[in-house]
């Protein structure tokens, strides 16, 4: 495998590992990560109009969000307010409920991103590659990428490729 191809391989298994462990992370909480990332958004950024709110979300690429917040405003996390100005235009709050929610959201943040700078900590950016597999190590996606790779063993720190 290519330098380049193993460096989009071990992004990808990165990103997957971290979006699966914020979802269980959010299962307590009743939450997919694109809902905890729309709550935590409107957060900080309300009173916000859907195609606003859509051009601030990383879980929705250039797509708009209405189906994330219409399931949001269903569970009483979010409500639309019309514009006394202009009925046409309806801006998205929390509700005090999602506001709650949302502030769970950020303490689930707050300790995934604890753990990622542990990780990182005293870790040169030479050796950025050498994190990613610590992360996604004995994981479903690490297995695989290190499985392809033909890395599967750690000595003394660093991946070796085993003979």
């Amino acid at each position: 495998m290519q330098l380049a191809e193993e460096i989009r391989y071990l992004l990808l298994a990165v990103q997957r590992e971290g979006n699966r462990s914020l979802s269980e992370a959010l299962v307590p909480l009743g939450l997919t990560p694109s809902q905890g990332e729309v709550l935590r958004v409107l957060q900080d950024y309300q009173p916000i109009s859907l195609s606003e709110l859509g051009g601030l979300l990383v879980c929705e690429s250039g797509g708009s969000p209405s189906r994330l917040v219409n399931g949001l405003v269903t569970a009483d996390l979010v409500q639309r307010v019309i514009s006394s100005h202009d009925r046409r235009y309806v801006t998205l709050t929390l509700t005090q409920q999602g506001e709650e929610r949302a502030a769970q959201v950020a303490a689930v943040e707050k300790l995934l991103h604890q753990q990622l700078e542990q990780l990182i900590q005293d870790v040169p950016i030479a050796e950025v590659m050498e994190m990613f597999w610590r992360y996604i190590e004995n994981r479903p996606a690490g297995k695989a990428l290190a499985r392809r790779t033909k890395r599967n063993k750690h000595q003394e720190g660093k991946i070796t490729d085993e003979l």
